[in-house]
């Protein structure tokens, strides 16, 4: 389904619950905001760090060995940097995860999250990021009074898409699975919580194709713009 026409699994819903990094805070803006350091190679750097910080959280989850978000994000840097020959920069190192903490916010994200609250709509952070990452990422932004909750999958011990973690949306917001609005931009994170019953919507912010999985998103926009114009206008 695409971002036109009506759709009443959205407009029913009170609850809207989104992933963070990729969705409301832009995962490379560490790497762009170094770029002229980094050289012309800072997208592939940005790009491979956030492939290998997302494979070690499904490598992690399947093999039960869990860890905290900040050091598959530590590790993944560290895989990315050695593959642009920039394994010795421990500055440069350093620079990157400080930036992590303080990522910049999609432009419409304040905005969207002000509307939703005008009405009525419970708004919270479903995420495989730490708390304190995702408090430091939430103040940075300025969106904490636009939100009622931020859920981190520590609570779970165990990374997406494990359905544990959705389920913590679900307890945390105290809503059945269809009555929660869910949004990511990461198309698998979309599959695992339209496998649990969420209302899915994709933000495909990359234009990337659809996941091969049997799950799929009820609906796909191409930012957050959209949200407010169909989200909980049931009568």
């Amino acid at each position: 389904m695409t971002d036109t026409g009506p759709d009443t699994r959205f407009a029913r819903t009170r609850v809207a619950v989104f992933d963070a990094y990729g969705t409301l805070f832009d995962v490379a803006a560490a790497a762009r905001h170094l770029a002229d350091e980094i050289g012309p190679q800072w997208q592939t750097l940005s790009a491979v760090w956030r492939e290998k910080q997302l494979q070690y959280t499904w490598l992690r989850a399947v093999m039960n060995r869990h860890t905290d978000f900040w050091s598959v994000t530590r590790d993944g840097l560290d895989y990315a940097l050695e593959t642009a020959d920039l394994g010795g920069d421990a500055g440069l190192r350093q620079r990157l995860l400080d930036l992590y903490w303080q990522l910049d916010a999609y432009p419409e994200v304040p905005e969207v999250l002000r509307a939703l609250k005008r009405k009525g709509i419970a708004t919270a952070i479903l995420s495989n990021g730490s708390p304190d990452m995702l408090a430091a990422a939430v103040e940075s932004a300025g969106i904490g009074p636009l939100l009622d909750d931020v859920i981190s999958v520590e609570d779970a011990g165990v990374f997406k898409p494990d359905f544990s973690v959705y389920r913590l949306a679900s307890d945390r917001m105290a809503a059945f699975p269809p009555d929660i609005a869910f949004f990511s931009s990461n198309g698998w994170d979309a599959a695992g919580a339209a496998a649990f019953g969420f209302a899915v919507c994709w933000v495909n912010r990359a234009g990337a194709p659809q996941e091969r999985l049997p799950w799929t998103p009820d609906r796909v926009v191409a930012d957050l713009t959209p949200l407010p114009s169909f989200l909980g206008d049931a009568a």
